[in-house]
């Protein structure tokens, strides 16, 4: 049996070398740009017959294929040096065709159309976008339905197992055919997201930079449970014949859907249930047939569309491949699984995913953080569930658009993101004390790091490698896109996500007086690094004392606007907080921008004089040969 295609308009590429596209498609994709909300226009899949040695491709089960076939599709301008290629690895039922349209603009859109094209979250105006069918798969490249070529027919049941390592390895080889050494990014989605693992890990030299998107090390024991009865379902339709049904007339249709329907479950929320269907219900026909649940035909739709487009088989073996991978099965450890990983990483949760749920995904960025990798983590608001990285994207195409690392491809230059944005900012009052304080080449976290100007600032000036902490998404988005590493997360929850010893020095700046557990969040700072610093906005100011005193209104309110905790600390009240928590302070610097306030502190009236308190914090008793707590202190123009 002829294999089968994404699209009727597939070719055969049989050259090797560089990348060759009709003109169809150049001139398509100058329309798009001329049209940005258009996409990349039409586009074909391509099916590449992959050169083999003798001995076939090899797998990891022992067997080997003796031939192989993959469908791709491509998209946007190859640079010269081809450095400029994303691949976009797609989930378990997904397929090559990613963007565009085959025939009509108003058919059928590729799966992440909204994702890609000029000057979307994957702008082809920059990169050249590669997204190709799986090994066992069923839309073109070599499956169970592909002629064996020893027997002339259908592989049926005797294709042999398949791993993650194996579909990763073959698209390996279509991009050696292509002539493509080296990946800007590789990135994907649940299954998609565990391949993309799976090409840092093995392939480090390849990748640049993985994007990881509602996955995890391995499918959680519930994950798995949906996976085997689904496939019980398909093994039990008496179409199913042993998998060889090929030719027989009649396919496993009827388990294939119900395996489909009871995966669909899993991608929805709960409440994206209930919001779109509740307990409604449609009418009854005119032989007076009982109601539908309106969700009950919602999944009948699903499960008739996908017997439409997809094989038993493969979905067999693919979930199989999916349920087998496991990283610490394989590795021993998170840890020792990332080893060997070069890329820069970014793993993103999805808020109401149960099938992969937020934890997943702040597992494989703690055990990244613990390898030494470069790794930021985001968990968007999305209410549609596992699905939404698919629906759900206008967030999620932020955060990818800021990761990626080119902002021309012209001339392959590697727009490394800090040097984007931060020039001839003025530093902020307080920040050349900072910046004293951090030793070279530290690992700092910046808590509440804003939108990076001091990550920014450190990198630049003592070659320090920054990861900031912060809640807001924007802020989340504008320090990804200045090049630094970022983690999302809230610094009352305990910064939960970050292993001990992570970091030379932690940094909360002018954070203090808005958080609701101030003294928790520095035990956690000295957990998580050797040393900290706190800057806060001294609350004893003597214009502060007066605008209370005469104006009846309590200081720094303005500043704290929006946040749900407001503690104003003065010098005193912080020396009680540091004592109270086992902290001590190995150093003070207290900041004044006025001729009355410096003059104060020089009069010993420290905590008058200071508008801004900096401390060097350590844990009780790791101050060692530090300079005693008010030993000195230091005052500093604006």
């Amino acid at each position: 049996m002829a294999e089968k295609s994404s699209g009727n308009d597939a070719s055969i590429d049989t050259g090797a070398g560089g990348m060759s596209r009709e003109s169809s498609q150049r001139a398509s994709r100058s329309e798009a740009s001329a049209s940005r909300g258009d996409g990349v226009g039409k586009v074909e899949t391509r099916l590449a017959r992959i050169p083999l040695p003798q001995e076939g491709f090899r797998l990891e089960c022992g067997r080997a294929l003796p031939e192989l076939t993959i469908a791709y599709e491509s998209y946007g301008e190859l640079a010269p040096d081809k450095s400029n290629v994303i691949f976009i690895c797609h989930a378990l039922t997904g397929d090559a065709h990613v963007a565009g349209w085959h025939e009509t603009p108003d058919g059928p859109r590729g799966w992440w159309d909204e994702m890609i094209g000029p000057g979307r979250g994957i702008d082809t105006d920059y990169y050249h976008v590669i997204c190709a069918n799986i090994l066992g798969g069923c839309q073109g490249t070599t499956g169970p339905s592909s002629t064996d070529l020893a027997t002339g027919r259908p592989y049926g049941s005797s294709f042999p197992p398949v791993t993650v390592g194996d579909m990763v390895a073959a698209h390996v080889r279509l991009l050696e055919f292509l002539g493509i050494e080296t990946l800007a990014a590789v990135l994907g989605g649940s299954f998609g997201g565990m391949q993309a693992l799976e090409w840092a890990i093995r392939y480090p030299a390849m990748v640049r930079r993985c994007i990881c998107i509602a996955a995890g090390k391995s499918l959680s024991s519930q994950a798995l449970a949906f996976d085997i009865v689904g496939r019980e379902a398909i093994v039990s339709d008496p179409n199913w014949r042993g998998g060889d049904y090929y030719g027989s007339g009649s396919a496993p249709d009827f388990g294939l859907a119900l395996a489909r329907k009871l995966g669909h479950i899993t991608y929805l929320s709960p409440e994206m249930m209930e919001t779109k269907f509740g307990r409604g219900k449609t009418a009854g026909g005119a032989d007076e047939a009982p109601s539908m649940f309106e969700v009950e035909g919602y999944l009948a739709h699903q499960g008739a569309k996908f017997i439409r487009r997809f094989d038993a088989n493969s979905y067999v073996l693919i979930t199989r491949a999916m349920d087998h991978f496991d990283l610490i099965e394989r590795h021993g450890s998170l840890r020792e699984a990332f080893e060997p990983i070069e890329a820069k990483l970014l793993v993103v949760a999805l808020s109401s995913d149960w099938l992969f749920p937020p934890e997943q995904s702040v597992e494989l960025a703690q055990a990244l953080l613990q390898a030494g990798k470069r790794v930021s983590y985001c968990r968007l608001q999305a209410p549609h569930g596992h699905d939404a990285f698919l629906v759900d994207i206008r967030h999620l195409s932020e955060v990818i658009h800021a990761f990626l690392p080119w902002v021309s491809a012209t001339d392959g230059t590697d727009a490394v993101a800090a040097e984007r944005g931060g020039e001839g900012e003025p530093e902020r009052h307080g920040f050349r004390v900072i910046r004293r304080w951090i030793p070279s080449g530290a690992r700092v976290l910046d808590i509440g790091c804003g939108g990076g100007e001091l990550l920014t600032l450190l990198a630049r000036s003592r070659a320090a490698h920054g990861i900031g902490l912060d809640i807001d998404l924007s802020h989340v988005i504008g320090v990804i896109d200045r090049g630094h590493d970022m983690f999302q997360g809230n610094a009352d929850d305990g910064l939960v996500c970050i292993p001990d010893d992570t970091f030379d020095c932690a940094v909360l700046s002018e954070t203090l007086h808005v958080l609701s557990q101030p003294g928790r969040v520095m035990r956690e700072m000295l957990r998580v690094a050797r040393e900290g610093i706190v800057s806060f906005p001294n609350a004893g100011f003597w214009k502060r004392r007066l605008q209370l005193l005469f104006r009846g209104t309590m200081p720094l309110r303005d500043a704290a606007a929006g946040a749900q905790a407001f503690q104003p600390f003065t010098l005193r009240d912080f020396k009680d907080l540091c004592r109270n928590h086992d902290v001590d302070i190995a150093e003070l610097s207290c900041l004044s921008s006025g001729i009355a306030g410096r003059r104060l502190v020089r009069l010993g009236l420290c905590g008058m004089g200071a508008d801004k308190i900096l401390a060097r914090v350590v844990r009780k008793g790791a101050t060692g040969s530090r300079q005693p707590v008010c030993a000195a202190y230091r005052t500093e123009r604006r």
